[in-house]
């Protein structure tokens, strides 16, 4: 229990900061907008460049371990696009929906959390998962979103703007530039590494302190519907399809079957907030899945630790 309030408070106190902050009018009502532009256009996209440029192939190729960690949180983003599809919610909306039911907080909870509990071997599966996470996963939902923002102009048409929109996303651009870095083999020159470093970590402390922001701010009235739903695929399906998979049909080892088991329980993490406040869409149901499956996670994940034995 220790452990999981070691790594979570420390996201509260941000979270909280910046609610703080927003109320007492330290901060301005563009400050949630203009810290998540940082955190897209520069933060992020350092933070994925720095992990995939200095990964190399035997690190990453985990192929029991990726198949696990990605069928779980691929399978809820599909079934939560399907359904909400169905209810005939639009692609762009269905797409962020799908994004927090499955968007697991790798990077800022699940690195420290693993490495607490697990010990520093646990720093390679956590890598593996964050690049899922971060450049599969959110590299996909990226599609969906930009296929919904131009649907109706022909499928061509649709195509060369979605090509052109993912071509320029720092967000997709970086993983790919830091993967042409590690192919060629060089070391990447030690100022660069430091910037990188101190973008990088900026990411996360000023991801939080913009959804604080964003929280502060007056909320739409009337109850906003559809979030427990995404909380509980969240904290509860993705985990046991992981299990599964990990435990029952790979049989991985030990360090490799608690790892995924760990960081598929993760919360949401502030992607699809991000996502949704980049695009200009409606941010209450997303940034209430990061925040109240943050709080359900003390339990979920406490309730991991007491049954394994670790």
């Amino acid at each position: 229990m220790s452990s999981v309030i070691n790594v979570v408070l420390p996201v509260f106190a941000l979270i909280l900061l910046g609610f703080l902050c927003r109320r007492t009018g330290r901060l301005g009502p563009t400050g949630a907008s203009e810290l998540n532009r940082f955190v897209v256009w520069l933060g992020l996209p350092a933070l994925l460049f720095s992990v995939v440029a200095t990964s190399t192939w035997e690190q990453l190729w985990q192929p029991g371990f990726i198949a696990a960690f990605s069928i779980g949180c691929l399978g809820v983003f599909a079934f939560t696009l399907g359904y909400r599809m169905l209810q005939k919610q639009p692609l762009v909306d269905a797409s962020l929906d799908a994004l927090g039911a499955s968007y697991a907080n790798t990077g800022y909870v699940g690195i420290p959390l693993c490495m607490l509990v697990l010990g520093d071997e646990a720093l390679q599966p956590a890598m593996v998962a964050s690049i899922v996470v971060v450049c599969v996963l959110f590299a996909i939902a990226l599609a969906c979103v930009e296929t919904g923002l131009h649907a109706g102009q022909g499928l061509l048409r649709t195509l060369g703007k979605v090509s052109r929109a993912l071509s320029r996303n720092p967000l997709v651009i970086a993983p790919v530039l830091g993967a042409l870095w590690a192919a060629s083999g060089l070391q990447l020159p030690v100022p660069l590494e430091t910037l990188l470093k101190l973008l990088g970590a900026a990411a996360a402390p000023c991801a939080l302190v913009s959804l604080g922001l964003f929280l502060a701010q007056p909320q739409p009235g009337g109850q906003v519907r559809g979030v427990w739903p995404l909380v509980g695929l969240k904290l509860v399906v993705q985990p046991l399809i992981t299990w599964y998979l990990a435990f029952e049909v790979f049989q991985l080892p030990t360090l490799w079957a608690y790892s995924a088991l760990l960081l598929s329980a993760l919360p949401t993490g502030t992607g699809p907030y991000m996502l949704a406040e980049f695009y200009g869409r409606e941010g209450s149901r997303v940034s209430r899945v990061v925040l109240l499956s943050t709080l359900g996670s003390l339990i979920s994940l406490s309730l991991i630790l007491v049954l394994l034995p670790v």
